[in-house]
């Protein structure tokens, strides 16, 4: 008898193993990887809002900027210019953080389609969780 043959016929076969069941450990991966790739798709989301707001508004106020003449009498000269810069960079940051989302969002969901459904998913069962907690509330 040939090796091959006699570890063969000893090898017990797949009916003598119990059915595999679901780990609590492997549930628990999973929850962690699924909270990680949320995270990480929310962190995606805001630096991409916070990088197209700033940028779109940030040329807006320097358009704006650019045709308005200088004052013939009252003006600050080069530190003027620079704390001006600074007072539109500012500008632009508040403006991306108050309504960046309004244009940004979309031009996210067509560059990032997973991270945005799997955001649009979070939400949905994130809001649907809300709505069956009012079927508690009672009058007294």
């Amino acid at each position: 008898m040939n090796l091959l043959t006699s570890l063969t016929s000893n090898a017990p076969s797949l009916a003598s193993f119990p059915a595999a069941k679901p780990d609590a450990g492997l549930r628990a991966a999973e929850a962690k990887s699924s909270t990680e790739a949320v995270a990480k798709a929310e962190d995606i989301r805001q630096a991409f809002t916070s990088f197209v707001g700033e940028t779109f508004f940030a040329q807006m106020t320097k358009a704006m900027r650019s045709t308005v003449q200088k004052p013939a009498y009252f003006h600050g000269g080069q530190a003027e210019e620079v704390f001006q810069s600074q007072l539109d960079q500012q500008l632009a940051q508040e403006l991306t953080t108050s309504s960046g989302d309004r244009f940004a969002q979309p031009m996210f969901e067509q560059q990032f389609p997973a991270e945005a459904r799997l955001l649009r998913e979070v939400r949905l069962a994130d809001s649907s969780n809300g709505l069956d907690q009012l079927g508690d509330l009672r009058r007294r």
